[in-house]
């Protein structure tokens, strides 16, 4: 059976997540506060957040972060076409080095429409 990359980024994910926390770092747990509280709906709605999220996360190439951001979307009725538009214009301002982070991106989000 083929691992399925979703389950397998959100388990690890949690349990790291777990471990940190319970580390009692006062300045990571305010950062994670922090970010929970930046992506809840306010003047921008939700969706929109998730897609400069999803952007910004392109252009800074972190591909555990496109996959949260692709989560998100995904759970928030985003369509591929609306999520392939935003990627695109990432594309545009992060230029040629963000295409290894879009195919990993499209294949996660494959992997979420199969869920």
């Amino acid at each position: 059976m083929k691992n399925n990359i979703v389950e397998e980024f959100n388990a690890y994910r949690e349990k790291m997540n777990e471990k940190m926390l319970a580390d009692n770092n006062k300045i990571i747990k305010r950062i994670f506060n922090l970010d929970t509280n930046a992506y809840m709906e306010g003047v921008l709605p939700k969706k929109t957040k998730e897609l400069l999220g999803l952007g910004n996360s392109l252009v800074l190439r972190c591909d555990d972060c496109v996959r949260y951001h692709l989560e998100e979307c995904h759970k928030l009725g985003l369509t591929k076409e609306e999520v392939v538009e935003g990627m695109s214009i990432s594309l545009l301002i992060g230029g040629t080095i963000v295409i290894p982070h879009l195919r990993r991106a499209f294949e996660y989000w494959e992997a979420l429409e199969a869920k």
